[in-house]
């Protein structure tokens, strides 16, 4: 007797195949039939020509502490994601040692927030070991960040690693490979990892071939530097003969507009001399991160107290104002390249400036009178760093592009932070791209975006046989009407669940029904198949 029945589906397999009208059995949490199912069954429902496919995945995300401080994954199962992909940008919790413990943690609460309880793990082993503690509702799979193993080994040193440094990296990498991640993040953009040369990187991603590991990267630049940046990362991964994957590509900024066709060039040229290379994509102009992220990274060196440090300093401040008006060489000036008008405070953590979420940093300067540049200093000094911004700074045309390119998946690039006013790819990605991408705008078919949020992100990140509705599958599944899913959150009320998805199922568990929470706990830790830790 199978567990299960899904009957009168629209199926959308997760190959790009066509749709086609069926049913779906599923026994202990395996898809074991599709087609016309006569067997009996424990629960049978008649889904009515909605949608049946394969779960969501969220292929980079930082849900690293949000999976063990909400474990049932609400945010993310709400929209159809069964699994989420953790570790991204070179940012994460783990390895945590003590003796850097702080820099980490201050380094990563912007993005990741802040977790209260006891870090009770050292290593990525340790971590991941907490991850599957947790019981969490939907699946995880991580990278090992490398901001964090600089730190570890480092601190936020504005130096190259010298021989022991890096071997001692080379070993908490291979630890964490051997753990069951499924490759190394690195986020150039970021201080420390912008600290880091492309031979020392290449040099450290020589651990990754004996896994059969991925490298994913936010380049170093995303505005004036998009190409340079696309090429350096190309050679560390050529380098290393690996498989790469660049995080949410843009062209940052309205004088960078016109970049992607170039950066989509020298991609496919590095295809066709047999590299593998892939990208990911979410389906808005705006982007999120920190606010200490638009300031030089020299500024950011010693980490986030020596930054405020600085701040102080009214000769550093003249420094970083000169510096912060025109393009840089070196590095991408996204205050250049955004302008002030377009960097939206989303999240902060006292209750003094609470009333500043949702404006932008030229708005709250006009209020106090000030310049924007000291309005933002100012800013992270009473917030001790911990602010969150959106920030505008790409066009409509370019993000389709990238939607539409056959080597894009789409992601969510979603922080943690839910006080405040977060991005609302937080909690709208998935419905909107079959809200607004397929059943209105239709630049994707139905059955292209099911690929790009379930099958593709499978076979990229190595996830194992989940991702489509076939037999012997995992059965993660979402059923959604296509005719009204839709995603409600918005820049100024972002904490909105979206409309349209029916059920969501983790590992053959009913988990929502009707945007109401089974409180089934199924999800799983999965890890790269090269190991067998967990």
């Amino acid at each position: 007797m199978l567990d299960f029945v899904l009957k009168n589906g629209k199926i959308v397999d997760g190959t790009g195949n066509p749709w086609f009208i069926g049913d779906v059995g599923v026994k202990d949490g395996i898809i074991v039939k599709i087609g016309r199912i006569d067997q009996s069954s424990r629960s049978t429902i008649d889904v009515q020509k909605q949608v049946i496919c394969p779960g969501f995945i969220d292929g980079h995300c930082h849900s690293d502490l949000m999976i063990l401080d909400q474990p049932l994954s609400e945010i993310k199962l709400q929209q159809g994601v069964t699994t989420e992909v953790v570790g991204n940008c070179g940012i994460g919790p783990a390895p945590f040692f003590t003796k850097n413990g702080t820099l980490l943690q201050e380094y990563i609460e912007p993005i990741l927030g802040k977790w209260n309880e006891n870090w009770s793990w050292t290593t990525m082993n340790e971590y991941m070991n907490v991850l599957a503690a947790a019981n969490a509702s939907a699946n995880v799979a991580t990278y090992v960040p490398h901001g964090a193993l600089r730190i570890a080994v480092m601190g936020f040193e504005k130096r190259t690693a010298n021989k022991q440094e890096l071997q001692h990296m080379k070993d908490l990498l291979e630890e964490g490979m051997r753990a069951g991640a499924i490759g190394l993040s690195i986020g150039l953009l970021y201080a420390p990892g912008s600290y880091t040369t492309k031979e020392e990187l290449a040099e450290l991603c020589g651990v990754l071939p004996k896994y059969n590991g991925i490298l994913s990267t936010h380049i170093r630049g995303e505005g004036k530097n998009l190409l340079p940046s696309i090429k350096e990362v190309i050679w560390i991964a050529e380098k290393g003969g690996i498989s790469l994957h660049i995080s949410h590509l843009k062209a940052a900024g309205k004088g960078n507009w016109g970049k992607i066709d170039s950066a989509l060039e020298i991609i496919e040229d590095a295809r066709a001399r047999g590299m593998d290379v892939t990208c990911d994509v979410y389906p808005y102009t705006a982007g999120s991160t920190s606010l200490t992220t638009l300031l030089p990274p020299w500024a950011l060196e010693g980490g986030i107290r020596k930054t405020l440090e600085r701040l102080k300093d009214s000769s550093v401040r003249v420094q970083i104002k000169e510096e912060l008006k025109e393009e840089q060489e070196m590095w991408d000036n996204l205050v250049c390249s955004t302008g002030w008008e377009n960097v939206l405070i989303s999240s902060l953590t006292s209750e003094k400036n609470r009333h500043l979420e949702g404006k932008h940093i030229k708005e709250i300067s006009a209020m106090q009178g000030k310049d924007p540049v000291d309005c933002a200093m100012d800013l992270l000094i009473e917030e001790e760093g911990k602010i969150a911004i959106v920030y505008f700074h790409m066009s409509d045309q370019e993000v389709n592009k990238v939607m539409r390119w056959e080597k894009s998946l789409i992601a969510s690039d979603s922080l943690a932070c839910q006080t405040g006013k977060p991005h609302p790819r937080l909690y709208g990605t998935f419905p909107r791209v079959f809200a607004k991408y397929v059943r209105q705008e239709r630049l994707l078919s139905l059955e292209e975006a099911v690929r790009k949020v379930t099958s593709f992100p499978v076979q990229r990140f190595k996830l194992g046989k989940r991702g489509l509705l076939v037999p012997g599958y995992k059965a993660d599944i979402v059923v959604f009407n296509p005719d009204n899913i839709t995603d409600k959150a918005t820049y100024q009320e972002p904490a909105q669940y979206p409309e349209g998805i029916s059920y969501v199922y983790v590992n053959g568990v009913k988990t929502t029904e009707h945007k109401k929470h089974t409180h089934a706990r199924e999800g799983n830790l999965i890890v790269s198949h090269t190991c067998c830790a967990h």
